[in-house]
């Protein structure tokens, strides 16, 4: 009784978040309520509030679940193909991302929407970056690449550049050929980071 019950919690947790992605795509985050959440999902709000606190908490938990998709596909590790320096892992690596990128444009989407009206949002998302450039700077320690005092600063821009990327294919989709796109941008994280 007590799996069916803990299997019921889970599901109906899943039910809203999945509810509560497509409600703020189709209403922006700002403009959507926890009632909102609540009856997309064919729930109430004292359904939700069991499950989480606010809106916020509900996206930080978004945020977790695109962190986990984007890192279950990372084999080898963004970690251990820093540290490879190898022109055709890191390479690799991007295009899993580039390819990644419209599974989790409602997510990001969402994230970003969320950052701009509530502050412990944005920390959330810069944890989230802070995190994928702590691995990428364990890989440059690990190769003993550069000196120390470059390295966060050659992952940031690395990073950055994926980033700013990711974020205009999310608004405006492919205006550069992809192809050329991966081929710069594995230039440039050669250059940054095993050169």
């Amino acid at each position: 009784m007590a799996r069916l019950r803990e299997a019921q919690k889970q599901m109906t947790r899943r039910l809203l978040l999945d509810k509560g992605l497509e409600v703020f795509g189709e209403k922006g985050y700002a403009a959507t309520t926890v009632d909102d959440i609540a009856v997309a999902a064919g729930t109430t709000r004292a359904t939700f509030y069991l499950h989480f606190a606010s809106k916020a908490e509900l996206v930080r938990a978004l945020v977790a679940d695109t962190n986990d998709r984007l890192t279950a596909a990372d084999e080898p590790s963004l970690t251990w193909v820093v540290k490879s320096g190898d022109r055709e892992q890191i390479g690799r690596w991007l295009a899993r991302k580039f390819d990644q990128w419209a599974e989790i444009r409602p997510y990001v989407t969402v994230a970003h929407q969320a950052a701009a009206a509530e502050a412990d949002i944005q920390s959330t998302v810069d944890q989230w970056f802070d995190t994928a450039i702590d691995d990428m700077e364990r890989g440059l320690d690990a190769a003993g690449r550069f000196e120390p005092s470059s390295r966060r600063v050659r992952c940031s821009l690395a990073f950055g550049e994926l980033e700013f990327l990711s974020r205009r294919w999310m608004r405006l989709g492919w205006t550069v050929d992809r192809d050329t796109a991966l081929m710069v941008m594995t230039d440039s994280w050669c250059h940054l980071l095993a050169d």
